[in-house]
């Protein structure tokens, strides 16, 4: 039946007013279609639950859909289960292996279509466990352990990549230079005020093993060299948290003159891969907000679906605020339903009907910090709890790492760009020694902020969150390992999403294809297409459009 002809008999049937509402209209043909069910009968369907609920007035509502869709499925599992029973009866095999046989085959069917491979490493439920981790529980000591690992593991980086026989200690005298390595902190006064990180600021705290946690300022002067970076680079970031080599000496006047600044290593280059024509897969990226702070109608979503619906891309990435916390309607109350209702509405009937017109595509969800539907808002954020079982929609967490067709991704909701820009320190200096060339403008800030993750090998490698974002991060660093970018062994990510308020961008940076899809809210989304058939490393392979919802 066409769209027209199902508008007119559900209009014949629930009246002009259901037709009026387009979410109304939108679910009710999503259920006959779903339910393979006429207008007709799903207008008796409805007046038998009114007559069994003894509601004499009809008006047909939101709340009327969830019930109508709760006694289809009912009725749909009663009638699976009457025909096994007489398969059963009639001596076809045992009931739960036919109950088996038809899950798995129902199941074999629907990932048999997928036009893609989708691995996500830790999705056992051990792994799920420990990211719902009990938060507001850390321990002091374990805070500072973890703080303290982090920069004995890059000290190791370092010392492997420079061959450095042994590092120094900033807070001892020295007459002769030596190598430290240390996190950037902002000193005790600054802090205080307020200020933001300059270079007369710089303070730089050093792990228990190699400098006994001391706190040294640290003076760069007009001769002091960036060592080992990228050629063409102008300059370097500090901003607190960093992890940062110097090169100097400590005369005893209570600071560390820098010398040089030696180059943390670029991660590893993946190797390119086999060109593979049916590797190839379209996508859409989009980002929350998705519905204006005026209203909660969602129509930036419902057109982005239509759009979905019309081009049928193989994997849809959709990353939160689904349900914001913060939007001024919930802040105040002024719903009509509770949260997980809106999000099952909205968004999970949506990708529903979009799955069940384009069979072969995959979900993939990604929370926020600000989703009201996420009972764990710390930082890193478990996924979300499951709201069906397709098992082509994936809950991830956030930050989560992935791959699709062996090109892997990177993805978290958290503003970190923003964040950084804020508070990062740009000094200009010398570059000595290039390690290799620059693929991308150097003067170009967003490829410099972009790059401070993928050395800094974090999704979030700002500490302590700067006071005045602190309420959209909240930081657990106790579980700093769930925003590990990659280890010292592994390739950086070949697609690194990261929404931001700033300026939309994809961007090619060092190894990885870097994407700011903004947000749907604003009006903007992402498509990206991965051509299998191609020479080079993945990320040539990665073609990326910033395109406009209307």
């Amino acid at each position: 039946m066409s769209t027209d002809n199902l508008r007119d008999e559900i209009e014949q049937h629930f009246g002009e007013a259901v037709v009026a509402d387009d979410a109304l209209l939108r679910d009710c043909m999503s259920l006959c279609r779903t339910f393979n069910i006429s207008p007709q009968d799903l207008s008796f369907k409805w007046q038998a639950i009114n007559f069994n609920n003894k509601q004499s007035l009809q008006i047909f509502t939101p709340k009327s859909v969830v019930e109508l869709r709760a006694q289809l499925q009912s009725g749909q599992a009663k009638a699976v289960a009457s025909s096994v029973s007489r398969n059963f009866a009639r001596g076809r095999g045992s009931l739960f292996g036919k109950l088996r046989n038809v899950t798995a085959k129902k199941v074999d069917e629907t990932l048999s279509t997928s036009k893609v491979v989708f691995r996500c490493p830790g999705m056992d439920e051990l792994s799920r466990k420990s990211r719902s981790y009990r938060y507001m529980h850390e321990k002091v000591l374990e805070r500072s352990e973890v703080l303290d690992d982090r920069i004995d593991c890059f000290a190791e980086l370092v010392q492997r990549h420079y061959h450095i026989e042994e590092l120094g200690d900033p807070a001892c005298a020295t007459e002769e230079a030596v190598t430290v390595v240390g996190r950037i902190v902002i000193d005790a006064e600054a802090a205080s005020s307020g200020v933001k990180i300059n270079e007369s600021s710089l303070v730089l705290e050093s792990s228990r093993m190699m400098g006994s946690g001391v706190r040294v300022p640290i003076r760069l002067t007009s001769e002091t060299k960036l060592r080992g970076g990228i050629k063409g680079t102008t300059g370097v970031s500090f901003f607190p948290g960093a992890i940062v080599a110097l090169r100097g000496r400590n005369g005893g006047g209570g600071f560390f003159s820098v010398d040089d600044v030696l180059a943390l290593p670029l991660a590893q280059a993946p190797s390119p891969p086999l060109s593979d024509p049916s590797a190839s897969f379209s996508m859409y990226i989009a980002c929350g907000p998705f519905t204006p702070d005026s209203d909660l109608q969602y129509k930036p979503w419902s057109q982005l679906f239509q759009k979905l619906i019309s081009t049928k891309p193989a994997v849809v990435l959709l990353i939160g605020p689904f349900v914001d916390a913060d939007h001024p309607q919930i802040v105040a109350g002024d719903i009509g339903r509770t949260p997980s209702e809106m999000f099952e509405r909205v968004f999970q009937e949506a990708l529903r009907d979009f799955l069940l017109q384009s069979p072969g595509s995959i979900v993939l969800l990604v929370p926020s910090v600000r989703d009201i539907i996420s009972d764990h808002v710390v930082f890193p954020q478990s996924e979300l709890r499951s709201f069906g079982t397709d098992p082509r929609i994936h809950y991830l967490p956030n930050p989560c790492r992935f791959s699709l067709n062996g090109l892997s991704f990177g993805v978290t909701s958290v503003d970190v760009l923003f964040h950084l820009r804020k508070e990062e320190y740009f000094k200009r200096l010398q570059d000595v020694d290039p390690s290799v060339s620059d693929h991308a403008r150097t003067s170009d800030a967003m490829v410099s902020l972009a790059r401070n993750l993928l050395q800094q090998r974090s999704f979030y490698p700002i500490f302590p969150v700067p006071l005045d974002v602190s309420h959209e991060v909240n930081l657990d660093v106790t579980h700093s390992e769930g925003l590990r970018l990659g280890t010292e062994d592994e390739c950086a990510p070949d697609v690194l999403v990261l929404p931001s308020r700033l300026k939309q961008f994809s961007k090619a940076v060092d190894n990885s294809m870097v994407i700011n899809p903004s947000f749907v809210q604003k009006g903007c989304y992402a498509q990206l297409s991965y051509a299998g058939q191609a020479s080079g490393i993945p990320r040539d392979r990665v073609d990326v459009e910033i395109s406009k919802i209307a």
